[in-house]
């Protein structure tokens, strides 16, 4: 059984592109997360000790987000995931950071990686 948790359209600003004029000023960037845990455990016993926290996982995913220079969307993405993977029940996230108004005639380009827990 795989149960996910999801954050859907957090919406950022950020440094993001390779040309001078995008890196000149913030840029919006949404991210949609999907996070596969299992939550059984949480649902039992109602206790935030026994789930995945994802208030502070949003947290600091927006720390990093607002104070990031990347390049790239792929890279953005990567940290992102990163962030996801720390809290031990987290096994496998889905990472989807869109960037809208970055081609002309397209709503938004995307960058969508999936990410697994190292077993350690």
């Amino acid at each position: 059984m795989t149960d996910r948790i999801l954050i859907r359209d957090l919406a950022l600003r950020c440094i993001i592109g390779v040309q001078p004029e995008e890196r000149r000023a913030r840029q919006d960037v949404v991210l949609n997360i999907a996070m596969e845990a299992d939550c059984r455990r949480a649902a039992r016993t109602d206790d935030l000790a026994d789930a995945v926290d994802y208030k502070a996982i949003k947290r600091d995913i927006i720390e990093m987000v607002e104070a990031s220079s990347y390049h790239l969307l792929e890279t953005l993405a990567e940290r992102v995931a990163d962030i996801c993977l720390r809290p031990r029940g987290v096994r496998r996230v889905t990472v989807t950071v869109d960037k809208p108004g970055a081609l002309r005639f397209a709503r938004s380009v995307a960058v969508e990686i999936r990410r697994t827990r190292r077993r350690s």
